[in-house]
């Protein structure tokens, strides 16, 4: 299994929102209350860029939650497995790649901000993309979405397209539904 070169890496692959809220809603829900104390990406030294091919990691006050997206519709959700004082070692030799917290300046600004909710965004575009999922984060001045960019991870920091279908995590690990944009 490809460990994205992070030592001791084991993604979890899952597709679907029925799936990836079986086994992780529960855990995601219980993050709600606690601040963002650290948000880590890989980071191209080479492109002095986000290589968004690598999990992203957000750290709750010592709960982290690594999320990763690949293919069309895979989503790894991973916790604390993923130590980033150690190096990284990208199976392609002409990577130079490295942990680096503090970017995008938007994530950035997230830090020490308590989570106010946690949901999973379920793409019902009629595209490609159609079933794919997106943690999404919201805090009392900002929010973070992790999606799948096309075998990639993209960030977004604004309201998320309407053409999500936000399914809010409770602490039970279920919740309410609701459409973004008020269509579905």
């Amino acid at each position: 299994m490809f460990d994205f070169g992070i030592p001791g890496y084991l993604p979890q692959w899952l597709s679907g929102r029925e799936a990836i809220t079986a086994a992780h809603g529960s855990r995601l829900a219980t993050l709600v209350g606690r601040r963002l104390t650290r948000s880590l990406l890989v980071w191209d030294e080479d492109e002095d860029a986000w290589f968004p091919d690598a999990p992203v990691l957000l750290d709750f006050e010592g709960e982290q939650v690594e999320i990763v997206h690949w293919k069309f519709d895979e989503l790894s959700i991973t916790w604390n497995t993923v130590d980033p004082d150690r190096s990284l070692k990208w199976a392609a030799e002409e990577f130079r790649l490295s942990w680096r917290s503090g970017v995008p300046s938007a994530l950035a600004a997230l830090a020490g901000r308590p989570l106010l909710e946690v949901s999973l965004l379920e793409w019902a575009g009629r595209d490609l993309a159609y079933g794919t999922v997106a943690p999404a984060f919201r805090f009392p001045d900002g929010q973070v979405t992790v999606y799948n960019a096309l075998d990639e991870n993209g960030l977004e920091f604004e309201t998320p397209d309407h053409r999500y279908v936000r399914h809010r995590l409770g602490r039970d690990g279920g919740g309410g539904v609701r459409p973004y944009g008020g269509r579905r």
